[in-house]
């Protein structure tokens, strides 16, 4: 983790960041947060990840400053003197008082953290992740739906079932049954050469590497649907894959224990987090 984050317009050291006892995002989730990731220290698709921010926060009233967040990112990664890095942008509405209130919060609260990233060993990409379907499902029409909120208790319980049983990502159903999201990723399957994701309405987050992979694909002439998945999709599937903005593009080669298509990595996911590689080169060059 970086030795100086930036609180509230100030570089502080970690160890003296300290958010005050009242602060809604940590007594009610009532925040948002993005993940991102810096190569060469430059972060890809920042501008993206802000604007989702934004949206977010304008819908939960959240008054946020996207330049003086780009400029809080900027910083923390100039005085960590950091290249590849991970990055955690946390937005909170601010402190309250003892009665919920959110009208009483005068002031957010903005967190930025970072540190040196290591992406999984090559090894893990050949294999692909293996994932279970959480028991738990995610509500399409929950006002949070779509959005990265300090709500981030399901998530974190389908993982601990994840790792229960031995797997890496834990695949979400939502109330109707249908496929979802992974708990800190989105799921795309491959089949007869077309690639097809949920669609943000079953409810999912609209994920900054999700929107790149489908420009991505639809620009490599890969047919690409979104729409509503079934659970038994997954069994037909030749392939299947889990992008977000650390992982990028990883091969999901089995579910509950059984293997998706051949149970190896798929010639088109390969193509894409080549593609999505060049991409990212491209973005962040120097």
């Amino acid at each position: 983790m970086s030795e100086l984050v930036h609180l509230n317009g100030s570089l502080v050291p970690l160890a003296q960041a300290r958010v005050a006892a009242m602060d809604y995002g940590f007594l009610y989730g009532f925040g948002l947060f993005e993940t991102m990731r810096a190569y060469a220290g430059r972060v890809f698709l920042l501008d993206r990840h802000l604007a989702r921010l934004a949206g977010s926060a304008d819908r939960l009233g959240i008054a946020v400053d996207t330049a003086g967040l780009e400029c809080a990112v900027a910083d923390v990664i100039r005085a960590n003197r950091l290249t590849d890095a991970r990055i955690r942008l946390t937005v909170s509405i601010g402190e309250g008082g003892p009665t919920p209130d959110p009208a009483g919060c005068a002031q957010p609260t903005v967190l930025v953290v970072a540190g040196q990233y290591r992406p999984p060993p090559e090894h893990v990409y050949d294999a692909g992740f293996r994932a279970v379907i959480s028991s738990i499902r995610r509500n399409s029409r929950s006002p949070l739906s779509g959005m990265k909120t300090l709500n981030y208790l399901e998530s974190m319980l389908a993982r601990q079932e994840a790792r229960a049983a031995g797997a890496d990502e834990a695949l979400f159903l939502n109330e109707r049954g249908l496929l979802a999201e992974a708990s800190m990723s989105n799921l795309f399957l491959v089949h007869g050469g077309a690639v097809k994701t949920p669609a943000l309405g079953c409810g999912v987050l609209p994920g900054v590497a999700r929107e790149a992979v489908l420009e991505l694909a639809e620009g490599m002439g890969i047919a690409v649907v979104e729409g509503e998945i079934v659970p038994e999709e997954l069994s037909g599937a030749d392939e299947a894959f889990l992008t977000n903005s650390l992982i990028e593009v990883m091969p999901l080669t089995q579910v509950d224990g059984k293997p998706v298509g051949s149970g190896k990595p798929g010639p088109l996911t390969q193509r894409l987090r080549a593609g999505y590689g060049e991409v990212v080169r491209r973005e962040t060059r120097p």
